[in-house]
C-alpha cells in the first residue's frame, strides 16, 4: 500500500525516510481515514454486537484485538510526541495488518466448509 518508510542504507549506516507512496493511493487513503476510528477508547455498544452476530467468532476476536491494540498503540504514540500524521499513517500500516489477517481466517473457514 505504500506506508512503509523509505530505506538509504549503506554498510552499518541505516537511514529512515518518508513514506514510499508506491501501490494504491485510494487504498492508503482509505486506511489513513480508517485509522482516525482508533483515536477512541475500545468499546463494543449494542449496534455493533446486533451487526456482529452473524460473523464468525474467530474475525470478531481478530477484530477485537486490532481495536485494541490500535488504540494503545496511538496513545503511546502521541505521547512519545509523535505528529498526529505519523501516527495515523503508522496505525494505518498495521490495520492494513489485521485486514490481511481477516482475509486469511476467511479463506480458512470457506476452506473448510
Amino acid at each position: 500500500i505504500g506506508a512503509v518508510p523509505s530505506e538509504d542504507s549503506s554498510g552499518d549506516k541505516v537511514k529512515r525516510g518518508r513514506i514510499t507512496r508506491t501501490g494504491n493511493s485510494a487504498i492508503r487513503r482509505l486506511l489513513v481515514e480508517s485509522a482516525w476510528a482508533y483515536r477512541h477508547r475500545s468499546k463494543e455498544g449494542d449496534l455493533h454486537r446486533k451487526r456482529a452476530e452473524n460473523v464468525a467468532p474467530e474475525v470478531r476476536q481478530i477484530a477485537w484485538k486490532a481495536q485494541e491494540r490500535l488504540h494503545g498503540r496511538y496513545r503511546r504514540m502521541l505521547a512519545r510526541g509523535l505528529t498526529k500524521q505519523k501516527t495515523l499513517v503508522a496505525i494505518a500500516r498495521e490495520l492494513a495488518g489485521f485486514i490481511w489477517a481477516v482475509g486469511q481466517e476467511e479463506h480458512l473457514l470457506i476452506q473448510a466448509r
